[in-house]
């Protein structure tokens, strides 16, 4: 298995600076994963930095409450996809989804989804916030909302991923939607049983330390 090629390398502390973003991006092409991930200001920055490389550029929207309005999340997506990202990470509007307002969840991803055009669209629906049952009807308004991924965590709530959790969300989605696992993902061994759980991508900060782990495990 490439475990690389399932990583998104990922930056998003409130403080990180362009130097911070460069290195992101020399280490996701020096290891070839799969994107890096930053936020909307270092998007064209990331683009310059992984151009001419199999390294995709992923941004955020609504990012890291998912309340804000819904026409301002899809401006920020779109805005985002202007300026070179090809993947985008939003967040799921958790109040709406505690509440039960289902359709508001769906035009809430849909709009998103438009404003995307080609790249494609994750929604993180903060797993650790939910019952199981909103985890799972979450998950299906993400389906229904033309997304193509589910994403457990945006790494600043509640712990992040765990393998219950990404168990619970494949079963939802079915076999052949993406399923993220995100969030306190900081070695070889926690990023294979996530996968092993059901994710397809894997979001962490720590992507070097992990694929150095597991290419030391693999011989």
């Amino acid at each position: 298995m490439e475990l690389n090629r399932l990583i998104d390398h990922t930056v998003l502390r409130p403080e990180a600076t362009e130097d911070d973003v460069k290195r992101l991006c020399s280490e996701a092409r020096e290891y070839d994963f799969f994107s890096a991930v930053v936020n909307t200001h270092f998007v064209p920055l990331a683009a310059e930095e992984v151009a001419g490389s199999r390294v995709k550029v992923c941004s955020i929207s609504g990012f890291p409450l998912g309340a804000v309005d819904s026409e301002v999340k899809a401006f920020e997506a779109r805005r985002a996809v202007e300026r070179g990202a090809d993947e985008i990470d939003m967040v799921i509007n958790v109040g709406a989804v505690k509440e039960g307002d289902w359709g508001f969840v769906r035009q809430d991803i849909g709009l998103v989804r438009r404003a995307c055009g080609d790249a494609l669209l994750k929604v993180i629906i903060e797993a650790a916030l939910l019952t199981d049952e909103e985890k799972v009807a979450a998950c299906r308004a993400v389906v229904e909302g033309g997304a193509q991924f589910v994403k457990s965590s945006t790494g600043f709530g509640p712990p992040g991923a765990n393998p219950r959790d990404i168990r619970i969300m494949r079963e939802a989605v079915g076999p052949d939607f993406g399923v993220k696992a995100s969030a306190g993902i900081r070695t070889a061994a926690a990023a294979l049983e996530l996968v092993e759980a059901g994710a397809n991508r894997i979001g962490t900060s720590s992507g070097v330390q992990i694929i150095k782990e597991y290419r030391s495990l693999a011989g």
